[in-house]
């Protein structure tokens, strides 16, 4: 099994994991939260998303948030856009990084869109150029390229047209997210030497969630096939909208201990970001899905037993 001497991990509590939470958190709140996960050392950050304030209410001050964070030295922040207006409001807001997103589920597609996973990412095509003309890198997003409720298994030949049309638009920064929880290991490595071979042009994210207890199996199995980028939010919050049952995304604290357990540098501090998921623990009044939150490390558990 190989396994990387590092890893890139971006968190994204802020939006992934707060999306679906119905205790509303204030602004002043996420900003001392951004300011924690900043100085636990996280490299990129996902501070929230420009959706419509009525069909995403956790999210209606993402672009307060970008104002008053401003720059931050060698730390990424983007937010995930839904459409052109969403860009507009990155550049109003001064927000460096977006991500769209698309669903690989051709059926899931067609019923909401009324449109295929390419014609849609096809149409992201004015956000590149808006995007491009005032600075602002942009990424793109398959949601559930491993297996959707609606067709069980998606085709690699489905995937291959997503990443086909992203590339054609100008996207090359690509995270293949599991947000229906049902991919497993061989599956994901499968997938991952896949696609890291037939597009050595892009680079790649991966995004789990736990809804099936598989995303640290997957995570494992993902850099084996030689990935080295990964989602994940403090505490596993987070869940999937259109997917009943949908569980958080992996949980920072159980990847960035596991890491650091195996000896692969994250450059993140696991405690700090513990103490982000316990103050938010209060705020929110009910657990986390962690283990290391609810356990503690394993070198805290030896050094109490020694002592």
């Amino acid at each position: 099994m190989y396994i990387p001497s590092s890893v890139t991990l971006c968190e994204v509590g802020l939006r992934d994991g707060l999306q679906n939470e119905k205790t509303l958190i204030s602004t002043a709140e996420k900003l001392s939260m951004l300011h924690s996960l900043i100085d636990a050392g996280f490299p990129v950050i996902e501070v929230g998303s420009f959706m419509h304030p009525k069909a995403v209410p956790q999210m209606a001050d993402t672009d307060e948030l970008f104002r008053e964070i401003g720059d931050v030295p060698n730390v990424e922040l983007r937010a995930l856009i839904p459409n052109v207006r969403g860009v507009q409001r990155a550049i109003d807001c001064g927000c460096k990084k977006v991500k769209l997103n698309v669903s690989a589920s051709r059926q899931h597609n067609l019923h909401n869109l009324n449109m295929t996973p390419e014609q849609s990412v096809a149409g992201f095509a004015s956000c590149v150029e808006l995007a491009q003309a005032n600075g602002i890198a942009i990424s793109g997003s398959i949601s559930m390229p491993f297996a959707s409720p609606w067709e069980g298994r998606t085709p690699v030949e489905d995937v291959d047209a997503i990443i086909e049309a992203y590339l054609s638009v100008g996207i090359d920064e690509i995270s293949l997210s599991d947000a229906s929880g049902m991919a497993v290991p061989n599956q994901v490595r499968a997938l991952c030497a896949y696609v890291l071979e037939k597009y050595p042009q892009a680079s790649w994210w991966l995004h789990f969630h736990n809804t099936r207890g598989m995303a640290m199996a997957n995570i494992i199995a993902a850099m084996d096939a030689g990935m080295t980028r990964f989602d994940s939010a403090f505490g596993g919050l987070g869940g999937c909208p259109f997917v009943p049952g949908a569980a958080g995304n992996i949980s920072s604290e159980d990847v960035i201990h596991m890491c650091d357990e195996s000896g692969i540098q994250t450059g993140v501090d696991v405690t700090k970001v513990m103490a982000v998921s316990r103050s938010l623990r209060e705020l929110l009044g009910h657990d986390m899905e962690s283990y290391v939150l609810r356990a503690g490390r394993s070198c805290d558990l030896i050094a109490k037993n020694e002592g």
